[in-house]
């Protein structure tokens, strides 16, 4: 069974008028084909991303948000198979690129780091060789002038005795030094879009407001986009200027984040805000979301999170659109509102 065509297009969010965003992607699908049925673990996901703007991208295990992520880095291996009706990035066609053009692009313009460090470091070669050979694969370095740029990146991200720290391999290092230097690697080129999946569950609290205080930084300096990866809405809100919160595989509510924090529309999106723990929670149990997320290979007909939601009727039954409710803040729901 193949990814079928594309349906007529609905209204989408617009970009800013007069200047093309760094990120375009219109309705991407990314679909894994296995003998037991289709697995829509992308289900039309259309998003825009401006120059220097951080995106959050939330929700719940199994939501899709990593594997849109990985389908951005067109890192995703058989049985998926990823297709969007428009896939742009820097004024370039992405839908369009071969496979060399695209790896030449990674790394240089587009990073990501990944949740689990190893599956950045090679285990065989120590960290300078790593670093050094992922700076001069995409520039002109000098291996002095490479080995100078590394010092500075792993200072950056908070690594103690970074010569030190160059000459071991992976495996003489912690789990949260590896994470650490996974993140440095992804900084080394300062890309044009860093793509980060949840990067600092595994690092401590002082060292992950010091990761995120540096990729503001490093957002605001030098003008690099970031799609921020996590289901800890708590951290995301105080670092993305959008969120996009993702449930079985689509979008159902985007907008600024003081928009969604403070005015939440979507009941998913009110039972994330929920389970936060706060001061007024404190030896209280915190809110759950009952149920689990549905099958990606068995989606009920209409909204898939109508088994969940205590607003759900039997309109829910028809897939409700995407729909503009403020400015900028877009909602795919029947019966959204401000009630909880």
């Amino acid at each position: 069974m193949s990814v079928p065509d594309f349906p007529p297009r609905p209204a989408a969010m617009p970009a800013n008028a007069g200047r093309q965003p760094l990120l375009d992607v219109q309705n991407l699908r990314t679909w894994f084909h296995t003998r037991e049925g289709v697995v829509k673990a992308v289900d039309g996901v259309s998003l825009q991303l401006e120059q220097g703007e951080i995106l959050g991208l939330v929700g719940e295990s199994g939501s899709g948000k990593s594997i849109t992520g990985f389908s951005l880095m067109r890192l995703v291996d058989e049985p998926g198979r990823m297709r969007a009706r428009r896939l742009m990035f820097d004024g370039r066609d992405l839908l369009s690129l071969s496979a060399e053009s695209y790896r030449q692009l990674r790394g240089r313009d587009m990073a990501m780091i990944f949740q689990d460090p190893m599956m950045t470091l090679n285990p065989t070669l120590r960290v300078d060789t790593q670093m050094v050979e992922a700076l001069r694969a995409h520039g002109r370095y000098s291996r002095k002038a490479a080995r100078e740029r590394a010092l500075r990146v792993l200072d950056m991200v908070g690594i103690p005795a970074p010569a030190e720290r160059l000459r071991a391999y992976p495996h003489q290092l912690s789990g949260g030094m590896r994470q650490r230097i996974a993140i440095a690697i992804a900084l080394l080129n300062a890309p044009k879009l860093i793509i980060a999946d949840e990067p600092t569950t595994a690092l401590d609290v002082t060292i992950q407001g010091q990761i995120l205080y540096e990729v503001q930084k490093l957002c605001q300096e030098l003008g690099t986009a970031l799609i921020w990866i996590t289901h800890d809405l708590a951290i995301v809100s105080g670092l993305a200027d959008r969120l996009a919160v993702m449930y079985a595989g689509r979008i159902v509510e985007t907008g600024a984040t003081a928009d969604i924090v403070g005015a939440a529309q979507h009941p998913y999106t009110h039972g994330l805000i929920a389970s936060i723990p706060s001061i007024r929670t404190r030896g209280g149990d915190l809110f759950q979301i009952p149920g689990s997320t549905p099958s990606l290979m068995d989606l009920p007909a209409g909204c898939p999170f109508q088994a969940r939601c205590h607003r759900a009727s039997d309109q829910c039954l028809a897939d409700p659109p995407l729909e503009e409710v403020a400015p900028g803040h877009w909602v795919r729901c029947w019966h959204k509102g401000l009630q909880p």
